[in-house]
């Protein structure tokens, strides 16, 4: 037995000391991180891989913002493929598979592919594979006669464009020639490809996205450490995962280290995350396996009781500041997971060391989280709850076609719990407060990057008292 004469410390126990500053406006100042060591983040906010957090539609949002989701893995392979599919297929500079039909097609054959894919437009292609024509929705509007060939009211003059084209000159060419849709053709007369003015329009709205190489929308899935992940993680990087996050509570364990390595080895380009650890060694030990990155959290979060049910955890802040000066010398990052209950706490977080933060309850509460919004005392809530709570177990178990006993279920010991969290609106509101706090912490520390951040930053430790000092105080609150 050894007992640790540190004082471990949470968000709660500190302060970062306002310094000299040149900021004139936060607005100025660079949020960009690393969430692995080739994935770069314009927001440094990922959301948690919790079935009560992040789906398709969480990673969407997450990642035009500038962040990234990460898919749970509490479903089917397949389904977990889907969704990551959903996401690659949101938005991109170029789809790389347009719908296509013959010209031996009908009317009717081509308003059954639009219903059932609610596509704008599909490429008409003759015997030969050669574009020969478009139709849009716009032709099928008043078209009543589903028996008449598509040959009889698809464009034929049709814009194209070599595959190599960039999106500046799709930008131009769609403008000079006053269409939607620009097929990219190759000298073969074979698509390769289509650039709608659509795809386009969403890549300006969302200026800070997480891309990947192909102008993607980027997402993450999590898998578990059994034998049988190993074709989840297959599957997910055949979707177009552009992480794999090795989801455990525990993850300085020897589960946590074979499935890094196993991934590793069958997959040598694939960028894999490890955790949750709360330790330096731990930290090392995920490094030495083979991760990109490391996540940092063991007890935290809100709806988690591991340090209640086991006694064992290693307060946040504390955990941050010996992980993050372990993988230094590696230059890993590390992601907070957990704990962050104010915008304040994710410039502590970024200032102790981690590149990121993950995000769960305050993302739970949003519209894009799975679930369904609930009223209580004129209140509006949607439900969260621990990967480890008993309902989470007995749901995962389901899913897996396992029915479990009676004594199972009175053995389960759960370490987690399931709570309704308050609604919150747009998950884009959520992140503007949280990267907001961010900078605000920035510009009184007077940095203007998340590197000089990280080398400025004092922390003083505060007092019960300080800490009832910091929020409102001697007023009632009125919203």
């Amino acid at each position: 037995m050894k007992i640790l004469s540190e004082t471990a410390l949470t968000y709660d126990d500190v302060l970062l000391v306002p310094q000299y500053s040149e900021v004139d406006s936060r607005r100025v100042l660079s949020t960009k991180s690393w969430l692995t060591k080739k994935i770069a983040l314009q927001s440094p906010v990922v959301s948690a891989n919790m079935d009560v957090v992040t789906e398709s539609e969480m990673a969407i949002t997450m990642a035009r913002e500038g962040g990234i989701g990460i898919i749970h893995r509490f479903m089917t392979i397949a389904e977990q493929a889907r969704q990551i599919e959903r996401v690659k297929k949101a938005e991109s500079f170029i789809v790389e598979n347009p719908l296509t039909m013959t010209d031996q097609h009908t009317v009717g054959d081509v308003k059954r592919v639009v219903e059932e894919t609610n596509t704008g437009g599909i490429l008409i292609l003759d015997q030969n594979e050669k574009l020969v024509g478009i139709i849009t929705t716009r032709d099928l509007l008043f078209e009543e006669d589903d028996d008449k060939p598509v040959t009889a009211i698809m464009s034929r003059d049709v814009h194209s464009a070599p595959p190599e084209t960039t999106l500046k000159d799709a930008e131009r060419l769609l403008h000079e020639y006053r269409v939607e849709k620009l097929p990219l053709v190759d000298k073969k007369g074979k698509v390769t490809g289509l650039v709608t003015l659509k795809d386009i329009m969403k890549i300006t709205k969302f200026p800070k996205a997480t891309k990947d190489s192909k102008g993607r929308l980027a997402v993450g899935a999590a898998v578990g450490v059994r034998d049988k992940e190993m074709r989840r993680v297959e599957a997910a990087l055949q979707a177009g995962a552009d992480c794999i996050v090795v989801d455990i509570a525990h993850g300085d364990s020897h589960l946590e280290i074979e499935m890094i390595r196993s991934i590793r080895s069958h997959f040598p380009e694939a960028q894999i995350i490890g955790g949750n650890v709360a330790t330096a060694d731990g930290t090392r030990r995920l490094i030495d396996a083979g991760v990109d990155a490391v996540k940092v959290g063991v007890g935290p979060g809100s709806i988690c009781i591991t340090r209640q049910v086991a006694g064992s955890g290693v307060p946040q802040l504390t955990a941050i500041i010996h992980c993050a000066e372990a993988a230094r010398p590696s230059g890993i990052p590390i992601i907070a997971d957990g704990g962050i209950r104010h915008p304040g706490d994710v410039a502590k977080a970024i200032a102790a060391g981690a590149q990121t933060v993950m995000i769960g309850s305050m993302l739970a509460g949003t519209d894009e989280s799975p679930g369904m919004i609930m009223t209580r005392r004129g209140h509006r809530y949607k439900a969260s709850r621990g990967m480890a709570s008993l309902a989470a177990n007995i749901e995962r178990n389901k899913r897996e076609g396992n029915d479990l006993t009676r004594e199972e279920i009175e053995e389960y010991v759960a370490e987690g719990v399931e709570a309704a969290v308050p609604y919150r609106g747009k998950a884009r509101e959520v992140l503007m407060q949280l990267v907001g706090g961010l900078q605000s912490g920035m510009s009184y520390s007077g940095a203007r990057t998340i590197e000089e951040f990280q080398e400025k930053a004092i922390f003083m430790r505060m007092t019960g008292a300080g800490l009832r000092e910091s929020g409102p105080h001697d007023v009632e609150v009125l919203g």
